[in-house]
């Protein structure tokens, strides 16, 4: 359902010509609700009158983000569905990048790769999807080596980690 919550906002906009807009407001909701979940529970709970959580999502975003996304909030409380905010963000995001024609990939590594190295990683990876590719770094360093990519919903996972635990698999057999 977050999924077709997400599609509808997208298409009001594509249709009024504010798909970047609607996409750093939501980002911005997103950090919010993020920082501070309890207010999921607070704009669900059937114990606080409809009118008071509608005038919450106004008093807390009304200056900040264009009026359909406020109204969008509002229709999500209203039909009980704000728990799936982030997956309907998950899905305008999506579809934002996809009209944009633009991937996004994450990249955790041992430790951090050098200017050239994300250059080159990069150039890899708009090579083989022939787009744009917006690329997240992390590193996590009990990776020992290697790099696990995440993009176009598969996992490429080559770090030494993972290799060992494969030699050790076929040991143990």
């Amino acid at each position: 359902m977050s999924k077709e919550y997400g599609t509808a906002l997208f298409s009001l906009a594509l249709e009024n010509g504010s798909l970047g807009e609607y996409e750093k407001a939501l980002e911005s909701i997103e950090g919010s609700f993020n920082e501070n979940p309890q207010y999921f529970d607070l704009l669900a709970s059937p114990n606080i009158p409809m009118s008071e959580r509608l005038d919450a999502i106004e008093k807390s975003f009304g200056d900040s983000v264009p009026e359909y996304i406020i109204s969008f909030l509002q229709i999500l409380c209203q039909n009980g569905k704000i728990k799936g905010l982030s997956d309907a963000i998950i899905e305008y995001k999506r579809l934002y990048n996809e009209a944009q024609n633009v991937s996004k990939a994450k990249v955790c590594s041992a430790i951090e790769l050098t200017d050239k190295e994300k250059i080159d990683l990069q150039a890899k990876l708009e090579k083989v999807s022939g787009h744009g590719v917006e690329i997240e770094y992390t590193t996590d360093g009990s990776l020992i080596g290697g790099l696990i990519i995440e993009f176009n919903g598969k996992v490429m996972d080559g770090s030494l980690r993972h290799r060992l635990r494969d030699i050790k698999d076929v040991m143990d057999t």
